[in-house]
């Protein structure tokens, strides 16, 4: 199949695509929103972007796995990336920085805040510092933590009063913010939920900038609280297989991450072997990315 005819495959779904030559070797790795119209921006107009031109006319082959978020498509990316950068890529890692949201219940002054190293009661890691610190502010509007302080300042004791905060709540606070940077569904939709009201409510009141800003922060509380796979300190390490119509796809997991992806022509019987060693919880990605894979060969 053509390059062009299998971007017409691709699902509109967040994922990573990549782009091969006719001798097999990767030529580019990137992420997108929407694969499909992603790839097919290469096929067309370049416009800024026509210094890969050359690597367009030598793309013999394009290959993609659909993720279940943009925050995961871009973790798989900087995994991949981190591995081994193709020719035409620019950056290792990909743009955002890593970081990790770190909660805190010391009585004197509990909080919740942007690190970039793991360590105590840490969430993460999360991809953009930016992002974070957005979603804390965000998170912080709904779940007011810094004010359970058992030593407020002025300021701090002012709005405690305001919001109905006291030191006793500090623990209520904290397993709120817990539910919600673990995904936990219900807690999630509930910070979601709060946040658009306020967001709503400010653009009722035709408080346009404050609206803007807690969009902004709806988003990044979004980002981080949607499904990520491919990058968690503490998975066992372990290969990942999934096989379709003659197509095996395998990635291994390593220090946390789901990396060296890889796809080769396979037959049912010699899948077999590498499809048992596959851990349960990783055979509906393997499944779907092998079913794309045969889709797209």
């Amino acid at each position: 199949m053509t390059a062009p005819g299998a971007v017409a495959r691709l699902p509109r779904a967040p994922g990573v695509y990549r782009f091969r030559d006719a001798g097999g070797r990767v030529l580019y790795v990137g992420r997108a929103t929407d694969l499909r119209s992603r790839a097919a921006s290469y096929f067309g107009d370049l416009r800024d972007r026509s210094h890969l031109a050359a690597m367009v006319a030598r793309t013999a082959r394009v290959e993609a796995v659909a993720c279940a978020s943009v925050h995961e498509a871009a973790w798989l990316e900087r995994n991949l990336l981190e591995e081994r950068m193709p020719r035409y890529n620019r950056t290792a890692g990909g743009a955002e920085v890593p970081v990790y949201l770190r909660l805190d219940t010391t009585p004197a002054a509990p909080g919740l805040h942007v690190a970039h190293l793991p360590g105590g009661r840490a969430h993460g890691p999360y991809l953009g510092g930016l992002r974070a610190r957005l979603a804390v502010r965000a998170l912080l509007k709904i779940h007011p933590l810094p004010y359970a302080s058992s030593r407020p300042t002025g300021a701090q004791r002012d709005l405690a009063a305001r919001f109905g905060v006291r030191p006793e709540d500090r623990d209520r606070l904290a397993e709120a913010l817990d539910a919600v940077l673990n995904r936990r569904p219900q807690a999630v939709r509930e910070a979601l939920a709060a946040l658009t009201a306020r967001r709503d409510e400010a653009a009722a009141a035709l408080n346009f900038e404050s609206a803007a800003r807690l969009h902004d922060e709806l988003a990044a509380v979004e980002w981080l609280t949607s499904t990520q796979r491919v990058t968690t300190p503490g998975a066992p390490e372990c290969e990942v297989h999934g096989w379709s119509g003659g197509v095996l796809v395998s990635f291994a997991v390593r220090g946390g991450r789901l990396s060296s992806w890889r796809q080769r022509a396979c037959s049912s019987r010699a899948a077999g072997p590498h499809l048992a060693r596959t851990p349960a919880q990783w055979h509906a990605f393997a499944e779907e990315t092998a079913a794309l894979a045969a889709a797209l060969a």
